[in-house]
């Protein structure tokens, strides 16, 4: 539950404190007090938009704290424990807004988003404000309600889920079907593609190699009479490379001398020499191996032609068809199974079809039960508030048989208002008293089903008076046995009821207005709910109606 509202520099607050307890607490003040203040500073720790209008006049910023119990929230617990953001029992929301409408949120001193403040915010807080039968008017939101009531959110949620999905497969279905024709023609293609260098079979390096061989093989002639030509200057003629240099170690050698430098320079020519013949030897067996092969030249120049022909016909360099072969077999095998693909998406949308009849007959089943249960409750709320000739209902009606993300069936809420008139939809309702009415009965029995530990009431009560006012109070006091209940009102009959009150009055001075917050205690009490009663005058006559209206609370 929320223990601690902390409101900084906020409209025109500059700053107020309130330290909140469990039961109903009523939030009083003069119209015009600000007494909505304190809930529109919770709603943006909330995750409620924000400009630079929340700031107050003349200062920088508004900084605005909530401090919540969640050790009996286990939802908010869990919420926090997987995003790491765990502090004990104790839960702190921060909203700063600066004077350029800027803001920034926390969760327990952490920077977070206003989506995650959102998130966390419905399972900390439900709001019921005093337009809230304005929304109650829309089939959607009845559904809400009777979802919530029932307790099968998550059911609800698992068929959307299911629906959006069947609606993806059979968009996926259309367009493959659609495509088959393309499909296969593309199929055969890639497979006369695929085909056509499976038997190519061009092997890595191979393209290089052919090159050099055809280079080696058309310049064959050229080849051997340059060898035979190198051959014949190293070691035949008469005058040859292995005979001068014989001939110069022989000469050196007859010298006899010791000298370093003809000794190296003997050596070095007798090094040339070994190098000479051993470039001799190797010439010769080249020679002696060497064929000129004009077949074998004509069978790599035609490898080599139909390499170039594919490669020009797929566009691409010679050297660009193994991966090119790569890519069209990957294709292939990507769209080969189509007429596959499509019997895979017949039997998952058949499979989703049948999980959403079985999910969405659950949910329907839950949802008749609530029914039966939401009527009964409302009845007997209704009576209370003075309208017990009234007749509410909650149709279900029936869908098509499509699978439609809210379920088999539309919920609407009926009422009758006058006995032998059939029911007819809220909308129809002609009187404004009578839908706020209707309203507060369904808002107070289905937040008896909240899974939340606070919720809050902004002038519900509007329009309401007398002794149906004080009705509303003792509903919203049996509430706060169970909840959190905070509640703005106007309303002595309601506002006597609560458990805890607080005042809200404006102080306006020369230069600037400025908001407090006073927690009342015992005879406080007394005047605050006689001023409500008698208005601007207080009198002995509405202070003892004031003790009397109290003391039954007691």
């Amino acid at each position: 539950m929320l223990v601690h509202l902390s409101v900084d520099n906020f409209v025109i607050a500059d700053h107020l404190e309130a330290e909140l307890g469990s039961g109903m607490t009523a939030i009083t003040g003069e119209t015009g007090a600000g007494k909505s203040i304190l809930l529109g500073a919770l709603g943006l720790t909330l995750g409620d938009r924000a400009d630079s209008s929340a700031v107050r006049a003349g200062c920088e910023r508004a900084d605005l704290h909530a401090t919540f119990d969640i050790s009996q929230l286990p939802a908010a617990r869990e919420w926090l424990a997987e995003r790491d953001l765990t502090a004990g029992d104790e839960c702190l929301l921060r909203r700063v807004i600066t004077r350029e409408g800027r803001s920034r949120a926390y969760i327990n001193g952490r920077p977070a988003t206003l989506p995650d403040l959102k998130a966390l915010g419905e399972l900390l807080v439900e709001i019921h404000g005093q337009h809230a039968h304005q929304s109650l008017l829309r089939k959607s939101h009845q559904r809400q309600q009777l979802d919530g009531f029932a307790g099968c959110e998550a059911l609800a949620a698992s068929v959307r889920q299911l629906a959006t999905r069947h609606q993806q497969l059979c968009q996926q279905l259309k367009q493959a079907t659609s495509m088959q024709d393309e499909h296969d023609a593309r199929v055969q293609l890639l497979s006369y593609q695929a085909a056509e260098l499976d038997e190519l079979n061009l092997e890595e390096d191979e393209l290089t190699r052919l090159e050099a061989e055809q280079k080696e093989l058309a310049n064959g002639e050229q080849i051997l009479r340059h060898s035979q030509q190198a051959l014949a200057l190293c070691k035949e003629g008469e005058i040859n490379v292995l005979s001068i240099l014989q001939q110069a170690v022989r000469s050196l050698q007859e010298t006899g001398s010791q000298q370093n430098a003809l000794v190296e320079a003997e050596q070095m020519l007798g090094s040339a020499l070994i190098q000479v013949e051993e470039a001799s030897r190797e010439l010769q067996r080249h020679l002696d191996s060497f064929e000129l092969d004009p077949a074998r030249l004509q069978e790599v120049e035609a490898r080599l032609g139909t390499i170039y022909d594919i490669a020009r016909k797929h566009r691409v360099t010679p050297a660009e068809l193994p991966e090119l072969h790569q890519q069209l077999q990957t294709e292939l095998d990507s769209i080969t199974g189509g007429a596959a693909n499509i019997e895979q998406l017949r039997c998952e949308l058949e499979s989703v079809e049948q999980q959403y009849r079985e999910t969405a007959g659950e949910l329907s089943r839950q949802r008749q039960a609530a029914a039966a249960r939401l009527e009964k409750l409302v009845a007997k709320q209704l009576k209370a508030l003075a309208m017990g000739s009234s007749d509410f209902k909650v149709a279900l009606t029936a869908r098509p048989d499509t699978l439609h993300p809210a379920g088999l069936e539309e919920v609407e809420f009926l009422i009758s208002t006058n006995p032998g008139t059939p029911a007819q939809p809220l909308a129809r309702i002609a009187s404004g008293g009578e839908l706020s009415r209707i309203s507060l009965a369904i808002q107070v029995v289905t937040a008896q089903s909240c899974r939340v530990a606070t919720m809050v009431f902004d002038e519900v009560d509007v329009g309401i008076g007398g002794a149906t006012a004080e009705v509303v109070g003792r509903l919203l006091r049996e509430l706060g046995a169970r909840s959190q209940v905070l509640c703005v009102t106007h309303q002595p009959q309601v506002a006597s009821q609560a458990h805890h009150h607080f005042k809200v009055q404006k102080h306006t001075g020369k230069q600037r207005t400025h908001v407090t917050l006073q927690t009342l205690r015992d005879e406080q009490k007394v005047e605050e709910v006689a001023r409500m009663l008698g208005g601007v005058t207080i009198t002995d006559q509405s202070r003892a109606h004031a003790r009397e209206m109290l003391a039954l609370t007691q």
